[in-house]
């Protein structure tokens, strides 16, 4: 009878715990496993602001570019907007095949001057429409890249998170039966704070990997859009160079 009512005055002295109170009273290594996972939340969440900001003003940027590239009749003047949406993927892309046309222009007219100078879009050598075409491609895997920066973090943590907090479930449960083998009694007041430290490194686990997922997932798709975006406006770019730039021979 004496050790039931000890047990019955000591449960709901447990139950007054807060969670930061058992976060605290943890051990070290559950401890570490709480930091560790704080910190890839942080690094998570601050990654899924930066590039929500990134891929809507890419989005915007990109809309105001295509609706230029529609109504312009001289790459020379897109160019020259284009300069200024620095987040439009679309807009790079197109600079660096500007970049090959004028390259080639000098080459073969053998003058400093830029092609955008002349009086009328210059024509050229259809042996170097492999160059243009390279330089377009290597400016979408460079977007590409620079879009999808960051964003396999979120992978990584989505898939490690849940690891490690079950590290830290595996290690509240071992000392849970721990204090059993040292207090020699199997009540609720003796593996109840093991058990509740395993828990709330379970839900810290959680916590970090399943925005990390959702937002992962979401980028991805995204970023996947704004590259067939790209793919498309290349192949579009190359056609019109192919038909109005190009000498025929």
């Amino acid at each position: 009878m004496p050790e039931a009512l000890a047990t019955a005055l000591n449960t709901p002295t447990l139950s007054n715990h807060s969670i930061w109170a058992l976060v605290m009273g943890a051990g070290w290594v559950v401890k570490g496993v709480m930091i560790m996972l704080l910190v890839f939340s942080i690094a998570c969440w601050g990654i899924i602001l930066t590039k929500s900001l990134t891929l809507s003003r890419a989005k915007k940027q990109t809309q105001l570019f295509f609706d230029a590239f529609r109504e312009s009749r001289k790459f020379s003047i897109l160019y020259a907007e284009a300069k200024q949406l620095t987040f439009s993927p679309l807009a790079q892309v197109f600079k660096a095949g500007y970049a090959e046309l004028n390259r080639l222009s000098r080459l073969q007219s053998g003058q400093s001057r830029n092609g955008a100078e002349g009086s009328q879009e210059p024509e050229y050598e259809r042996t170097a429409m492999d160059n243009v075409t390279r330089s377009l491609q290597q400016a979408v895997t460079a977007e590409r890249t620079r879009l999808e920066r960051g964003v396999n973090f979120l992978a990584t943590t989505g898939s490690s998170a849940p690891f490690i907090g079950l590290f830290g479930t595996v290690w509240g449960i071992m000392e849970s039966f721990r204090s059993i083998g040292v207090t020699k009694s199997a009540s609720l007041a003796v593996v109840a704070p093991g058990i509740a430290e395993a828990l709330i490194a379970t839900a810290a686990g959680l916590a970090a990997a399943i925005p990390a997922v959702i937002f992962y997932n979401y980028f991805l798709s995204r970023i996947n859009t704004m590259a067939t975006e790209m793919d498309n406006f290349s192949a579009e770019l190359i056609n019109i160079i192919e038909r109005v730039y190009w000498k025929r021979k």
